[in-house]
């Protein structure tokens, strides 16, 4: 990940993709992955189209419910299937395959928060200062001032343009969403003390930007072990052992972290993350400011999708480590 914020990974770390078989840790790895493939496709089925959760298999309610749980059961195959039929790949290469697809993954995301935050702010500016009829006409003025019609129609493009624009540029990161961040609180400064002049919105993006970057950077800092460690034997163990306390962490404390918040957060079509999204929730200030609330609320699950994700990159890197594989990485957040 030199280079960028965040990257993917250069040339001079090219590993070989051939290494010792390991089945176990491989298979709670992919099958990690695939159940929250499996989990999110679910989501959208529930959230979207009403489908039944899974606990309603145990009513034998609606027939839908069967092809959810088949879903399930399809992810796990696959996820058997691969590491049966490519059982020699080295755990650092799979671990950097993974990693270089989250980094694209937060990449998106970052470039979808700076469109969608731009287009929104310069929306709301007009909205409250009445000048959307001017521009747009009554009829596109008075769809603007629903949330209903601005998530659907302009968030949403704006975010699938983002990850097409992801795939080419490698441009975006933190240091710039912080960077943008200053500018924000910068203009609220100087609009309120020198221009007398203050609305919701400008509050609302300074919220909508601080809340990504430290959520989405998250995953990031993992990678480059920026996470602070409050330990008192770790930092003088060797690699091995190191990757050992490390593989275990990853599995009990990590990983099951992130399923909580995912379980909890997007479990049904009234959790706390998917109720905002499914109403478009805005906030307190209404059309005065900014109709970006519903996606603060999936800020959580980008987090622990993307956490979950690197976890599973960590633990084979951590496993590798832990059978003194070549390939190790230093990383400068190690030695803190």
């Amino acid at each position: 990940m030199r280079g960028s914020a965040v990257g993917d990974s250069t040339n001079d770390e090219i590993l070989s993709p051939i290494g010792k078989p390991a089945p176990v840790v491989r298979f709670i790895g992919w099958a990690s992955l695939a159940v929250l493939a499996a989990f999110l496709v679910n989501n959208i089925l529930i959230v979207w189209f009403d489908f039944p959760t899974l606990v309603s298999v145990l009513d034998g309610g609606d027939a839908r419910v069967w092809g959810s749980l088949a879903l399930y059961v399809i992810s796990l195959a696959g996820a058997g299937w691969w590491v049966i039929s490519r059982s020699d790949n080295a755990l650092r290469h799979e671990a950097r395959k993974i990693s270089d697809f989250n980094a694209y993954l937060i990449r998106a995301c970052f470039f979808a928060i700076l469109f969608v935050g731009i287009a929104d702010f310069v929306i709301a500016f007009l909205r409250v200062e009445n000048l959307l009829t001017g521009l747009f006409g009554e009829t596109a003025a008075k769809n603007l001032l629903r949330a209903r019609f601005v998530g659907p129609y302009i968030h949403f493009p704006l975010i699938i343009v983002a990850f097409v624009v992801a795939r080419f540029s490698r441009t975006l990161g933190f240091q710039w969403l912080a960077l943008l961040i200053v500018a924000a609180e910068l203009l609220i400064v100087i609009s309120r003390f020198v221009f007398s002049y203050e609305q919701a919105l400008m509050g609302d993006l300074v919220r909508y930007w601080y809340a990504a970057l430290f959520l989405f950077s998250s995953a990031y800092t993992l990678l480059e072990e920026g996470h602070v460690r409050v330990d008192v034997l770790y930092a003088g163990f060797k690699t091995p052992t190191k990757g050992k306390v490390n593989s275990i962490g990853t599995i009990l404390l990590g990983m099951t972290t992130c399923w909580v918040i995912i379980a909890i957060g997007m479990g049904s079509s009234h959790a706390i993350i998917n109720a905002p999204i499914k109403n478009f929730e805005v906030s307190q200030s209404g059309t005065a400011g900014m109709f970006i609330k519903y996606q603060m609320a999936g800020f959580l699950a980008v987090f622990a999708v993307t956490m979950l994700i690197q976890f599973v990159s960590y633990l084979f890197e951590a496993v590798a480590d832990a059978r003194s594989e070549p390939g190790h990485k230093e990383h400068a957040g190690a030695s803190a």
